[in-house]
Protein backbone atom coordinates (compact mmCIF):
# COMPACT_ATOMS: atom_id res chain seq x y z
CA UNK A 1 0.00 0.00 0.00
CA UNK A 2 1.19 3.45 -1.07
CA UNK A 3 1.70 6.09 1.98
CA UNK A 4 -0.63 8.39 -0.06
CA UNK A 5 -3.57 5.56 -0.01
CA UNK A 6 -2.80 4.99 4.03
CA UNK A 7 -2.70 8.83 4.72
CA UNK A 8 -6.54 8.89 2.98
CA UNK A 9 -7.35 5.83 5.22
CA UNK A 10 -6.21 7.26 8.28
CA UNK A 11 -7.75 10.73 7.55
CA UNK A 12 -10.83 8.82 6.57
CA UNK A 13 -11.41 6.65 10.17
CA UNK A 14 -10.07 10.10 12.12
CA UNK A 15 -13.44 11.29 10.68
CA UNK A 16 -15.80 8.11 12.23
CA UNK A 17 -15.14 10.71 15.85
CA UNK A 18 -17.43 13.70 14.11
CA UNK A 19 -20.06 10.92 13.46
CA UNK A 20 -20.10 10.01 17.21
CA UNK A 21 -19.90 13.70 17.77
CA UNK A 22 -23.16 14.00 15.88
CA UNK A 23 -25.00 11.00 17.47
CA UNK A 24 -23.86 11.82 21.32
CA UNK A 25 -25.06 15.69 20.86
CA UNK A 26 -28.61 14.31 19.82
CA UNK A 27 -28.46 11.80 22.62
CA UNK A 28 -27.80 14.56 25.38
CA UNK A 29 -30.80 16.75 24.05
CA UNK A 30 -33.04 14.09 23.70
CA UNK A 31 -32.19 12.56 27.01
CA UNK A 32 -32.42 16.34 28.36
CA UNK A 33 -35.64 16.80 26.85
CA UNK A 34 -37.27 13.37 28.06
CA UNK A 35 -36.33 14.24 31.31
CA UNK A 36 -37.49 17.82 31.17
CA UNK A 37 -40.91 17.16 30.35
CA UNK A 38 -41.35 14.39 33.00
CA UNK A 39 -40.14 16.84 35.64
CA UNK A 40 -40.22 20.71 34.44
CA UNK A 41 -39.56 21.82 37.26
CA UNK A 42 -35.06 20.10 38.02
CA UNK A 43 -35.21 21.13 34.14
CA UNK A 44 -33.61 24.56 35.04
CA UNK A 45 -30.69 23.11 37.36
CA UNK A 46 -29.73 20.27 34.59
CA UNK A 47 -29.75 22.75 32.03
CA UNK A 48 -25.44 23.85 32.82
CA UNK A 49 -24.73 20.13 32.90
CA UNK A 50 -26.52 20.44 29.52
CA UNK A 51 -24.23 23.06 28.30
CA UNK A 52 -21.26 21.54 29.34
CA UNK A 53 -21.97 18.01 27.69
CA UNK A 54 -22.72 19.60 24.55
CA UNK A 55 -19.02 21.64 24.97
CA UNK A 56 -17.55 18.65 25.73
CA UNK A 57 -19.02 16.15 22.78
CA UNK A 58 -18.35 19.22 20.21
CA UNK A 59 -14.72 19.28 21.27
CA UNK A 60 -14.46 15.89 20.83
CA UNK A 61 -16.21 16.23 17.17
CA UNK A 62 -13.57 18.79 16.19
CA UNK A 63 -10.51 17.40 17.71
CA UNK A 64 -11.03 14.34 15.62
CA UNK A 65 -11.77 16.83 12.48
CA UNK A 66 -8.01 18.10 13.69
CA UNK A 67 -6.09 14.78 13.50
CA UNK A 68 -7.93 14.17 9.98
CA UNK A 69 -7.08 17.78 8.55
CA UNK A 70 -3.65 16.88 10.45
CA UNK A 71 -2.82 13.69 8.32
CA UNK A 72 -4.36 15.01 5.21
CA UNK A 73 -1.87 17.95 5.31
CA UNK A 74 1.22 17.47 7.31
CA UNK A 75 3.97 15.19 5.64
Amino acid sequence: MEAEAAKYIGAGLACLGMAGAGIGVGNLFGQFLSGALRNPSASQGQFANLIFGFAVTEALGIFSFAVALILLFVK
